[in-house]
Parts: structure tokens; sequence; C-alpha cells
């Protein structure tokens, strides 16, 4: 009633999912088992608390996670009992000592400390992170389902609804293989990350920007790879900037034998310049630009690339301005007409000269942009 965006964070799901899950663990799975020392008994009630917390807390986990760690049980065992009787009550403690600095920072310090010793395990733990993509989300529901079904006696007042559920369960699993192929754009922020997608394989038109030790790829791209259970076969590189190439160090330390196409002047990477032409499944590839005599990879190199089905045809221009779009009129107006345009240069008004969106006629078009950018993109012209 107070706060009712509550329900859209993920730390009140899992606080409501873990009193629901306690409930269900000490109702229905008893400890009867007696030590005959206290001590025993009471480390062993512990693990049988952490150990259903473990196994009830999974289906959440995978629904907000895509993934669970087993070993999470021993840094539970670790960290609850340290912030339980020591970081909560030094905070409730610290709220009396409102009015005296000294005695606060002191406490404070005390809090830290005791935080970072609650979190010393899990950076021992992080290697047991096991993926599991949206498939087990399923049959995890299912399985809760029958519990529930057979605890409840649902299965005999419910009889329709179960069916429907089961039915609703079974489509879902089904209905990914009905896709000839899409294309997504990834949300990277100010960057681009686009997949195309066919038969459980993918390509990937940029990777999107990196910051420090991190990047698009860690935070977005390869969390989706995982949770579609997408295989990338290959990356191409618009243009050499690091808001479109970010991502690349991460994707290949993942997947070693990717192949790279880009304008970049690397031996190592596959030519993307006009009169390239490929098949990749069912999909046909054609390289409308850079011609093949630029040698640098700035915005007006980027690497402008058309796929077409035979029937429905998307453009990809990376970053091209005005300059690179009036030479493409020039050369390739033939080829330029598409169902979908990604947007060139995050939709700056650099680009997308009216000569260009004219050849085009786009029925739709994406433009990849930080929300609240500073750049204020795109632009309204």
């Amino acid at each position: 009633m107070f706060e009712p965006l509550a329900i859209l964070s993920d730390s009140f799901w899992l606080s409501s999912f873990a009193v629901a899950a306690l409930i269900f663990w000490f109702s229905f799975v008893k400890l009867s088992v007696q030590f005959p020392h206290s001590w025993l008994n009471w480390i062993f009630k512990l693990v049988h608390l952490q150990l259903g917390m473990l196994i009830l807390l999974i289906p959440i986990q995978l629904v907000l996670f895509q993934g669970v760690n087993i070993t999470s049980i021993f840094a539970n065992l670790w960290a609850v009992p340290i912030i339980s009787f020591i970081t909560i009550p030094l905070i409730m403690v610290s709220y009396i000592c409102i009015f005296w600095y000294a005695g606060q920072n002191l406490l404070f310090g005390i809090i830290d400390k005791s935080i970072i010793l609650a979190l010393w395990p899990l950076a021992h733990i992080e290697r047991y992170w096991l993926d599991t993509g949206h498939l087990p989300i399923i049959i995890t529901g299912l399985s809760w389902l029958i519990i529930l079904c057979w605890q409840f006696s649902w299965f005999v007042q419910y009889k329709l609804l179960i069916i429907v559920l089961i039915y609703w369960l079974i489509t879902t699993m089904k209905q990914n293989y009905l896709v000839l192929w899409r294309l997504i754009m990834l949300d990277v922020g100010h960057g681009l990350a686009i997949i195309i997608e066919q038969q459980g394989k993918v390509l990937i038109y940029d990777t999107g920007i990196s910051w420090k030790k991190k990047s698009s790829a860690n935070s977005t791209i390869l969390p989706y790879l995982r949770y579609h259970r997408l295989t990338p076969e290959g990356i191409i590189l618009s243009h050499n900037h690091i808001d479109h190439t970010g991502g690349v160090g991460s994707l290949l330390l993942t997947y070693p034998g990717l192949k790279i196409r880009s304008h970049f002047d690397k031996k190592n990477h596959f030519p993307c310049h006009r009169g390239i032409y490929w098949q990749w499944q069912k999909l046909y590839f054609e390289v409308l630009w850079p011609i093949i005599d630029q040698k640098r990879s700035h915005n007006n190199e980027s690497c402008v690339v058309k796929i077409s089905d035979g029937y429905h045809s998307v453009i990809l221009s990376g970053d091209i301005e005005k300059t690179a779009e009036k030479e493409l009129v020039r050369l390739a107006i033939a080829n330029l007409p598409a169902n979908l345009l990604q947007v060139p240069h995050h939709g700056s008004n650099t680009s997308s000269t009216m000569a260009f969106i004219q050849a085009i006629k786009p029925q739709y078009a994406l433009t990849s942009v930080a929300r609240y950018s500073r750049w204020r993109l795109p632009s309204d012209k």
C-alpha cells in the first residue's frame, strides 16, 4: 500500500518467495532426527533450513536470473548468521546513536567490515554458476504445478485448468521452432548490438560498448544467448568505435572460434566492403558500403549490410553520416529498398538524409539509443 512499485523489485519477490518456501518446508518436510548434544541439533537444523531454501528458491532464481549456483548453500551458511546476528543489530543500534557521530562512525566501520566478511565466500563460488536458459523454468514450473496439485488435491477440483496449463507449457516450448528467422536489437544503451537468429544459430552485428573490465557482451549479449540457448557463429563489426566493438573480447573469450567480418586492417578478419556477398543458411547478405579503397574505419566507413530472405529485407547501417548516405544512393539505389532500417548513427542529425530514407522506404525503423542520453537521441528531425 505504501510502496506499490515494490512489486517491480527482484528483492521483493525473492523475500516473499523465501518466506513462502520456509512455511512450505517446515510444514511438509519436518525434521525428526534428534542428536544427544544440543549444538549438533542446532547445526543440523541450520543445514536442514538452508537445504530447503536452496531447493525451493531454485524456481525464482531461474525466473529472475536464468541460472542457479548449487554451492550457494555454503555461502548462506556463512553469510546469513553474520548478517543476522552482527550486521542487522548494529544497524539498529546506529539509529540510537544518530546524534553521537563518533559512535555512529565507529559502528558504520564495523558494519562495513561485517558485510565484507559475509561476502567473502562469493568470489570463490562464483565459478560454479550454471546458466540454464528458459527451458528449465518451464520444467520447474511444471514440477511445482504437480506438487501443488498433489498437495492440495487440485487434480480433483480443477481438471480443466490443469489441462489448459499443461497445454500452454507444451506450446510455449514449441513456439520458438516456428520462427524462420528473427532480428533482435538489444538494449545496450548508447551503442549497437543486433542479433540475427536462425535455427538456433546467430550472427552478431556490433557488440556494444565496454567500460573498465565490463562490457555490453557481459551484461546483455551473453545472457541473452544463454537464456535462449543460441550459438553464435560470427560477428560483423560496422566500424572501429568502442560503442560498437566493446564486447568483442568477451565474446571471443566465451566462443573462441567466432569468425569476425570487418573493414578493419586486421589479417584475421574477413572482409566487409562493397561487392562482398555470402549466404548463411536461408539468408542472403550483401555489403553495400564502404568501397574497398577506403582504408579508415570511422562513422562514414561503417559496414552497411543488407539481409534478405527473398521476401523481407533489412539494412544495417552502422553509424554512416550524410557523406556515405549520398554515395550509397548514387552507387546502390536499386539495392536500397528494405522493410526495416537500423537508423544510422543512433538517430543523430548527422544522418538519415531525405534522399537516403526515400531510397530505402522502410516500413519500420529501429534506433539504438540510451535513455536520458546527454546527446538526446534520436533527434526530433
